[in-house]
């Protein structure tokens, strides 16, 4: 967690006291919604830059000479929405693979599309055509997962699997 993240919480909880004081059980409640949206997005963001980062590590540890480069308060586009959150880049000669995550942080961000918590943007430097959407949404169980969006509609589970899949047009020769 980075430092402006403790702050976040830390104003959040302060916020989420304030209410609970002065009687607005609705705003308390709205506060832990967003405190525990807030977890689920932190969760999946994890587990998708760690996921690829572990896998470059293990085609480095075979000869790959993956560069790996993390950029956290990242910013970018989808649609008319701004996204703050992290991106992993993967370099290896000229070829480059991009991941980056995140939501709208203040309401002048703009909103997720699709019912969803967060974004994510899988990008191949010069090969747009390999470039994936995706769109985290809660299961019917509450647990985050990446979904895969395909012109706008949700079509499957990002896996593990998917990702090596990108990794290996990464070092396709």
């Amino acid at each position: 967690m980075t430092d402006l993240d403790e702050a976040w919480e830390l104003a959040l909880a302060e916020a989420k006291h304030r209410a609970r004081v002065s009687g607005r059980r609705d705003i308390a409640d709205y506060l832990d919604l967003r405190r525990q949206n807030d977890l689920l997005r932190r969760t999946a963001t994890e587990w998708l830059i760690n996921t690829i980062v572990s896998l470059a590590a293990k085609e480095n540890r075979a000869g790959a000479g993956i560069q790996i480069e993390k950029q956290e308060a990242h910013r970018f586009q989808r649609g008319t929405a701004t996204m703050v959150g992290t991106r992993i880049t993967l370099r290896r000669g000229v070829r480059a693979l991009s991941i980056e995550s995140g939501w709208p942080r203040t309401p002048r961000d703009g909103i997720v599309r699709g019912g969803g918590l967060a974004c994510a943007n899988i990008k191949h430097f010069g090969r747009p055509r390999m470039n994936e959407e995706l769109l985290l949404i809660r299961s019917s169980n509450g647990t985050p997962k990446w979904s895969l969006m395909r012109k706008n509609e949700r079509q499957s589970v990002l896996k593990e699997s998917d990702l090596q899949r990108h990794l290996a047009i990464l070092t396709e020769p």
